[in-house]
């Protein structure tokens, strides 16, 4: 579980966000959304320890994690896992050595723990054989697949993953979806999802979370979504025009 209390962050005299308070509970997807600029990948930086808050607090655990020094800092990350946007992975390695490569950064296993670990990852996303394989030769599914292997090859506690559709096709983008739930129940992970995707939000939005410019507007689950009488989230959400249609179904609406 991550607990952030009264958070604040400012570049100089623009205040980001403006006293944010949230938890983001272990064995859930937790989703934060909202409109470019609302400051969601901030708030995500702040979580993994790219920013530092202007004031407030962030708490592992029992942990507050904004008073930790440098060596504490890295005992923290070695239990988190990230999964980037565009899947950052080396165009010069195999898969099989990107995914091992946060094993050869913290880990003190043998080569060939090393490599029973990272089959077992290539098999947990369905990717058994692509040890040998360069990220231009897979596609962006794959890829994210990929991403998502090395970004759980620590055995983590926390996970965190930005916009982990971008540029993927509906049904790829479903399939991701689903493997980033099952991992997070399996080993009741805590993970933090930044998204724009309205499928994400209505297929594994455990504890969503929507940022409106710098403040938390509207905090529920995906089933509250569509009742919710909040304007923000109404905005937010049903700009589809397929959404909408679905909410004036589940209403009882014309």
């Amino acid at each position: 579980m991550i607990r952030i209390k009264d958070i604040k962050k400012s570049f100089g005299d623009v205040e980001v966000l403006k006293g944010i308070s949230h938890t983001f509970e272990a064995g859930k997807t937790n989703l934060i959304i909202g409109r470019s600029g609302a400051g969601k990948t901030v708030l995500l930086k702040l979580l993994v320890g790219l920013f530092a808050p202007t004031s407030g607090e962030i708490w592992y655990g029992d942990t507050n994690f904004v008073q930790l020094n440098s060596r504490q800092v890295r005992e923290i990350r070695m239990k988190v896992g990230m999964l980037f946007q565009g899947s950052a992975l080396f165009d010069s390695m195999t898969v099989e050595q990107n995914i091992s490569f946060p094993l050869d950064m913290f880990s003190k296993m043998t080569t060939k723990e090393k490599l029973d670990r990272v089959n077992y990852c290539l098999e947990r996303v369905s990717l058994e054989g692509a040890n040998d394989k360069y990220p231009s030769e897979i596609s962006g599914g794959m890829q994210k697949r990929v991403g998502i292997a090395r970004s759980i090859v620590l055995n983590p506690e926390f996970l965190f993953c930005d916009e982990p559709n971008s540029g993927l096709d509906p049904k790829t983008s479903i399939v991701i979806d689903e493997l980033i739930k099952s991992i997070t129940l399996e080993n009741n992970i805590t993970t933090v999802i930044n998204t724009h995707d309205m499928n994400s939000v209505m297929e594994i939005g455990d504890n969503i979370a929507l940022l409106h410019l710098g403040e938390l507007a509207w905090v529920g689950n995906k089933e509250e979504v569509l009742e919710s009488d909040n304007d923000l989230l109404k905005e937010f959400i049903f700009a589809s025009p397929f959404l909408q249609k679905l909410r004036n179904a589940a209403t009882g609406k014309m």
